[in-house]
């Protein structure tokens, strides 16, 4: 067998919000050829921080507001497809109404991705959401979605519970991430899910003085504070021996974002960023081990006049 290598693999972001996906697949020596959000606050956010790391999409209009309004054979060409895919409908905090929905509605934005697979048919993809998909109405969901990724699209599918502390970051943040890598590619092996790994700081860390609890609250999308002592809590911690509300600082590092990630909107808008965008360092390890893999896959040789020859790899 001949493996493969391929030096820079090439992926989409949609579903982008502020770019949590293509920070991880960036600092995974991966290239961004096209990216969607629609919220135009997170755009903001978003191009603020890629202009410079990513200036072919804003230069080559390759930054679309709103994914509906492109074809999926007009999607570019990549690699890999990275989603955050709407997840209100499926979440504790949402209606749950999942597939009940209009088909171009945010619970059904799902048969959006299928179609761009369908059409592209990308070597790997890389899906997010909360982890109650797997468990929406009773199961039967997760069922479609895993049904059609596997039967229909024709993807060998891994899936997995993650929480940010399982790669490093101080912060619960259960998120259901689903990994798929195209059956007529052939792996040595199955891909496995990277070993979780120490905290690399703690809840004290991030706000620089004493605090109880080593891995704090899943950051959430704004709502309504209650008090410390409250069950619902997720905003208020105990520091040095006083009540502090989590901010704009503490909730980049609970993300994974580096201190020089701006947001140039209201502080409420950028607190709904982060409890909307993905934990990056548990992309980014993820985001490694699939790049690892796809470097494995191999190509069977084909005999021509008794002689080897290398079936080509197209990219």
């Amino acid at each position: 067998m001949v493996f493969v290598t391929q030096p820079s693999y090439r992926f989409i972001d949609l579903f982008a919000g502020i770019g949590g996906f293509h920070l991880a697949f960036h600092q995974q020596g991966a290239m961004c050829v096209f990216a969607s959000e629609k919220d135009k606050y997170a755009r903001q956010t978003y191009a603020s921080n890629f202009k410079d790391i990513s200036p072919a999409l804003f230069e080559s209009n390759l930054y679309n507001d709103d994914i509906l309004s492109i074809t999926p054979e007009n999607v570019p060409e990549h690699d890999i497809l990275c989603a955050g895919f709407p997840c209100q409908p499926f979440s504790q905090a949402g209606f749950k109404k999942g597939f009940d929905e209009d088909y171009q509605s945010r619970g059904n934005m799902f048969f959006i991705l299928r179609d761009i697979i369908a059409a592209k048919r990308p070597k790997a993809f890389f899906l997010e959401n909360v982890r109650h998909l797997q468990n929406h109405d009773e199961g039967r969901t997760f069922t479609i979605i895993k049904d059609i990724l596997e039967n229909e699209l024709n993807y060998r599918v891994y899936y997995k519970i993650v929480k940010a502390s399982d790669y490093g970051l101080p912060q619960h943040r259960p998120r259901i991430f689903i990994i798929g890598f195209k059956k007529e590619d052939h792996y040595p092996t199955i891909f496995k899910f990277p070993d979780p790994i120490p905290l690399k700081f703690t809840m004290s860390d991030v706000w620089g003085g004493f605090c109880p609890k080593d891995i704090g609250f899943t950051l959430r999308v704004g709502g309504k504070s209650s008090p410390i002592t409250d069950r619902r809590n997720w905003d208020s911690y105990w520091v040095d021996g006083e009540v502090r509300k989590i901010g704009l600082r503490e909730g980049k590092k609970m993300m994974g974002f580096p201190d020089d990630f701006v947001f140039p909107v209201s502080r409420t808008q950028a607190m709904k960023q982060l409890g909307n965008s993905v934990a990056v360092d548990a992309v980014s390890e993820v985001a490694k081990a699939m790049i690892a893999y796809l470097n494995t896959r191999e190509i069977s040789p084909v005999k021509t006049n008794n002689l080897f020859l290398k079936q080509p790899v197209l990219f």
